[in-house]
């Protein structure tokens, strides 16, 4: 089988990040037995640790997310190699990149239509609420006087996305007209969407599906905050939730959206408010593994490392996941970069608590910017193992309350 990886993310060797550490080609695959080729561009190429001699070939170019550039590499990569059997593409912005490259070269995978399923947010509801499940009520936006009707009707406040956007990018809480108008002001009105705003706690939802669309394996998260307040520089984390009917529900949920977006063979990372009625609305969904800290935990906790497991089912070689009789829980905490940047680093102190298994601080002197997601540099990075449910909050909540920071802006 002749295999192309879409790789744009470093690995950090002999560092104390842990980014992107659980995306380990070489081991996931035989590169002996297949031909395994790769496009990257400059961070990509650091995040390839496979010897050069077992690569069929690679391809460096400028941004992997540009059409041109990644079937311009791909088409390199025929012309040298052969057919293409397998594109694979693990980022959030790679993924329609890569349909459309599948589409042109006739590469068999997920094409177009089937990635905005997971894509689209738009789409992804129109098909949910096809099938009866509760997503939260929304339009997309054709014209600025259309948004404006709607989001009359409907009552503020409402939630402005891009459809196509992720990490809470682009993602912004309209209070009134007013304020409506100066978020869709100067963007691509058809690349948006506004939905109503859902007063709840939402949860994300992590695992992979299977061949027929059945869900073997998913952990179910409680944010601490929420990705909107992460966009406002509030510190953002999530706890496992333990064995309750509410995790019985989310669960059941989960596999019935996912069942409903036909998501085979994939990872996901699923978000869901649970309203102050106590039901069950969809937020959206990603055909990927879930970014910060999230793989990383789920690794520790369970052992199922979500990248190994997407990659080898793609080939059909779906890895076992041994139950966890144990019914473990975790969490995880970023505190994001101070709002006036660039800033050189002063002090960054964590408080010690007992759960708490990896911190992320940078260090005095060093340099923090502007960009980057969950998974950039941050004012500090938490993970948190080996207590219940309970504890693991307590602590986060801790470390929120007695986090150190000091910073002078550049």
């Amino acid at each position: 089988m002749h295999i192309v990886i879409v790789n744009r993310w470093p690995r950090f060797v002999d560092s104390e990040r842990w980014d992107n550490e659980l995306t380990q080609y070489e081991h996931f695959f035989d590169h002996h037995l297949h031909r395994i080729s790769y496009v990257v561009d400059g961070p990509g190429a650091e995040g390839v640790l496979t010897p050069r001699e077992d690569i069929a070939h690679l391809v460096q170019v400028q941004d992997v997310n540009q059409y041109e550039q990644l079937l311009a590499a791909v088409s390199e990569i025929v012309a040298k190699v052969g057919p293409v059997d397998l594109l694979i593409a693990l980022s959030e912005f790679t993924l329609e990149i890569a349909a459309r490259v599948r589409q042109t070269l006739n590469i068999p995978g997920h094409g177009p239509a089937q990635v905005a399923v997971y894509r689209d947010k738009a789409r992804m509801k129109e098909i949910l609420q096809d099938h009866g499940l509760a997503v939260p009520t929304f339009t997309r936006c054709q014209s600025l006087e259309q948004t404006l009707a709607f989001a009359a009707e409907i009552g503020y406040p409402v939630i402005v996305k891009p459809v196509d956007g992720a990490a809470s990018i682009g993602v912004g809480k309209a209070t009134d007209e007013p304020s409506l108008i100066a978020l869709l002001s100067g963007v691509e009105l058809q690349r948006y969407e506004v939905e109503a705003f859902i007063q709840g706690q939402v949860y994300h939802i992590d695992g992979f599906t299977d061949e027929q669309g059945c869900v073997p394996f998913q952990v179910v998260s409680r944010y601490i905050n929420s990705c909107l307040d992460f966009a406002s520089n509030q510190p953002l984390g999530s706890v496992i939730v333990q064995d309750s009917p509410l995790r019985t529900r989310i669960e059941s949920f989960s596999q019935r959206c996912l069942q409903a977006l036909d998501l085979h063979s994939s990872a996901f990372h699923l978000e869901i408010f649970v309203n102050d009625d106590g039901e069950l609305v969809f937020l959206e969904v990603g055909g990927r593994v879930g970014g910060s800290e999230v793989p990383h935990l789920i690794n520790e906790i369970f052992g199922v490392n979500l990248y190994e497991h997407w990659l080898k089912r793609l080939i059909g070689l779906p890895p076992q996941v041994v139950a966890n009789a144990q019914d473990p829980s975790g969490g995880w905490l970023i505190i994001p970069k101070p709002a006036q940047l660039p800033c050189r680093v002063i002090n960054a102190q964590g408080p010690e608590v007992p759960s708490l298994w990896r911190s992320l601080l940078p260090a005095p002197g060093e340099v923090l910017e502007a960009g980057g997601g969950y998974d950039a540099l941050h004012s500090g990075r938490f993970i948190f193992t080996g207590a219940n449910e309970t504890d693991i909050e307590r602590d986060i909540q801790h470390v929120i309350t007695h986090f150190q920071f000091q910073a002078e802006p550049l």
